[in-house]
């Protein structure tokens, strides 16, 4: 049995504004609380490591996502750009899935600055060892 350490995995597999901005609040809470964070992105949550995303809402909601931005940016909640750079000078590990980069044809280059290009084993070991693993779907 796997040793579980104080530390988060989460696994995005869609880039909807609701989605990512779950997994990098709770990663950036994480990593503020000492913990270890881990966020794996797979998929259409891939485009979320994309340097220039910006993500909508989901469906008929992404009319409202300048609306939701202005509102989280009235009640001082991070911007998406905000949220990532805290992220990264928190400590959390963001990882792009190997097989999707190669899916859909992105190059490191693509990608924000820091982020790790992994294959599913090796993350697939870091969330074993994690005593939170969560998925974002």
């Amino acid at each position: 049995m796997v040793e579980k350490k104080n530390a988060l995995a989460i696994v995005v597999s869609e880039k909807p504004l609701e989605k990512t901005m779950a997994a990098m609040m709770l990663a950036t809470t994480a990593a503020a609380s000492g913990m270890e964070a881990n966020v794996y992105f797979t998929f259409w949550g891939l485009d979320a490591l994309k340097k220039g995303f910006s993500p909508k809402l989901k469906g008929l909601m992404s009319v409202g996502t300048g609306m939701m931005n202005k509102k989280m940016k009235k009640l001082g909640i991070a911007t998406w750009p905000e949220l990532l750079e805290m992220a990264q000078a928190s400590g959390v590990n963001l990882y792009a899935c190997n097989t999707t980069a190669k899916l859909f044809d992105y190059k490191k280059e693509d990608l924000l600055d820091g982020v790790k290009i992994v294959g599913a084993a090796q993350f697939l070991k870091l969330a074993a060892e994690a005593s939170v693993q969560l998925f974002i779907g």
